[in-house]
């Protein structure tokens, strides 16, 4: 009895940090599915969600108003860091060679991190409580409403992003540029603002990301992002880049395993187990879960 409630246990943990994950691997989903472009800095802009959402909840409490609204804040702040990281340092390499651009979005990465080291230190900063933790006890298993609201916000916001893309205008223009940019201008569709709103809402994402991590994990550092990121992504290469629902799977997916190895194995194994998934995708089927082989013509 008392196995089969662990079990439960680190089921309920791995769903949870597992929808952190697909929050952040939406983000890097819907930036290659537009661009062809693994945006490594994604992982950074969570960190920056997190300093912002950390320095506004101090303002929003003055102001006699609930601290979960930090989540606005840093939304903003994310997108509008999205928006400018794209128009000034992806936009003019869109016609180069992919290496050029995935190295450009290292080098946003390092110079995120190392200056958000220079601001605040790096020595990690207690984030306040967001949310109310309440604990929830049924037959032994465990839960908190933290982890409820996880959960639920996740697989809310992808299915409104799924919605979005699928019926909204934009949505419609955000899948012709993905299929052929230049067919798509030539239609009257600008590029420009489609691949701009992408990356607003990608980074937005990995503002939500950053304070539902945070509330389960209440500390803030420059490098927090790094390691979240890495892992995101390979729930996304997991469940097919480019694929929305994808996204999803990949990262409850890693969750679930991450969680399982910490409990039945090592935790200090726990990321190599998830990088080994990443190598055994790529060797087994590189389009992923979701993904589907397309032939190309030459």
């Amino acid at each position: 009895m008392d196995d089969l409630i662990l079990f439960i246990n680190q089921i309920i943990n791995g769903v949870q940090v597992g929808s952190i994950y697909a929050l952040v691997a939406l983000g890097y989903t819907m930036v290659y599915g537009i661009v062809k472009l693994i945006n490594f800095a994604h992982g950074d802009f969570i960190m920056v969600g997190a300093y912002v959402s950390l320095f506004s909840i101090p303002l929003l409490l003055s102001m006699g108003l609930p601290a979960w609204l930090c989540v606005v804040f840093a939304v903003v702040a994310c997108s509008l860091l999205g928006v400018l990281t794209e128009r000034v340092a992806y936009k003019p390499l869109r016609n180069s060679p992919r290496i050029t651009a995935l190295i450009t979005a290292i080098a946003v990465s390092l110079l995120l991190e190392n200056l958000f080291m220079l601001v605040f230190s790096s020595s990690p900063k207690p984030f306040p409580a967001v949310f109310d933790k309440n604990q929830f006890n049924w037959g032994g298993v465990q839960f908190s409403g933290v982890t409820v609201f996880t959960i639920v916000v996740s697989v809310i916001t992808m299915l409104a992003l799924q919605m979005f893309v699928k019926n909204t205008k934009m949505g419609k223009a955000m899948r012709a540029v993905s299929e052929d940019s230049g067919a798509s201008i030539l239609m009257g569709i600008n590029s420009n603002t489609t691949i701009s709103v992408t990356f607003a809402i990608g980074s937005g994402l990995a503002a939500i990301a950053a304070v539902m991590y945070c509330s389960a994990y209440p500390l803030a550092d420059p490098y927090m992002g790094s390691m979240l990121g890495l892992k995101a992504f390979i729930a996304a290469v997991l469940g097919g880049i480019g694929i929305i629902p994808g996204a999803m799977l990949g990262g409850f997916v890693i969750g679930l395993v991450e969680s399982m190895t910490k409990a039945y194995i090592s935790s200090q194994l726990a990321d190599a187990v998830v990088f080994s998934i990443l190598i055994i995708v790529l060797l087994v089927k590189p389009t992923g879960i979701l993904g589907k082989n397309v032939g190309e013509k030459v």
